[in-house]
C-alpha cells in the first residue's frame, strides 16, 4: 500500500468513527482539580514565527496541521483545536520530520525545516492528514506516568491503525518507545512528556514520525 492510498483509506476510517483507546478513560479531574480545556493547537501555535533552526520544537508539525485544516476544514485533525475533547497526541519534533524526508529520499543529508515541510506536503493532503491522525489517540488522556505502566498496550489511533507501547529500562531510567507499522526503521522514542499538563488534551514529544505503513 502506498502513502496516497493510505491517506484516502484513513480519511474514511477516521471520519466514520474515531475510536477511543482501551487503556484509560479521560478523567474529569486530575489530583482533585478540574481539567482545563486549552487545546493542543493553541499550544503549538503559541508564539510561532515560522521555520527556524531549532530541531527540537514543532514548526513542521504545526504547519502540517494548519495545511490540512486549510484544505479540509471538516477534517478530524480539527479535534486538536477543540480543547473540550480528551485525547493524547504524540508530537514529532522538526528533526523527526527531517529524518523522515531523508529516509524517503534515501539520503543521509537532512533538509531544512522549510524543505522538509515542502516534501511532506508534496505527499498530498490526504496522506498528511492520515499521518497526523496516526499520532492521535482520541478519547484517552494518557499521562507520562500512566504510559510508563502500559508496557505492551496497543493504542488505537484516530487513523484506525494501532501503535504499541514499549517500556524499557529499570527504575528511574525507564523510557518509552512506540512501535509503529514500519518494521524497517527505528521506532520513535518519547523525549518529552506531559505537554499541556492539566488539560483534557495532553501530548508527548517523540524523536521520529510514527509510520502507519512499512516504507521501503
Amino acid at each position: 500500500m502506498n502513502l496516497t492510498r493510505l491517506g484516502k483509506r484513513a480519511t474514511v476510517v477516521a471520519t466514520a468513527a474515531i475510536v477511543a483507546s482501551a487503556l484509560v478513560a479521560a478523567p474529569a479531574s486530575a489530583h482533585g482539580k478540574p481539567l482545563k480545556t486549552k487545546s493542543l493547537a493553541a499550544v503549538l501555535t503559541a508564539g510561532k514565527v515560522g521555520f527556524d533552526r531549532n530541531g527540537h520544537d514543532y514548526d513542521i508539525l504545526t504547519a502540517a496541521v494548519q495545511a490540512v485544516l486549510k484544505a479540509k476544514p471538516a477534517s478530524p485533525v480539527g479535534v486538536l483545536a477543540d480543547g473540550t475533547k480528551p485525547l493524547t497526541a504524540f508530537l514529532p519534533n522538526d528533526l523527526a520530520f527531517e529524518r523522515l524526508v531523508a529516509d524517503i529520499k534515501h539520503t543521509k543529508r537532512l533538509p531544512s525545516e522549510k524543505k522538509a515541510f515542502t516534501a511532506v506536503a508534496g505527499l498530498g493532503i490526504d496522506t498528511v492528514e492520515a499521518v497526523l491522525l496516526y499520532h492521535v489517540v482520541p478519547g484517552a488522556r494518557i499521562t507520562g506516568k500512566a504510559a510508563l505502566k502500559a508496557d505492551g498496550v496497543r493504542l488505537t489511533t484516530a487513523a484506525g491503525g494501532k501503535i504499541k507501547v514499549d517500556v524499557y529500562g529499570h527504575g528511574r531510567h525507564k523510557r518509552i518507545m512506540l512501535i509503529d507499522a514500519d518494521r524497517s526503521d527505528r521506532n520513535p522514542r518519547v523525549n518529552k512528556v506531559d505537554i499541556n499538563k492539566g488539560n483534557r488534551q495532553i501530548a508527548h514529544g517523540i524523536d521520529r514520525v510514527l509510520r502507519p505503513i512499512d516504507l521501503p
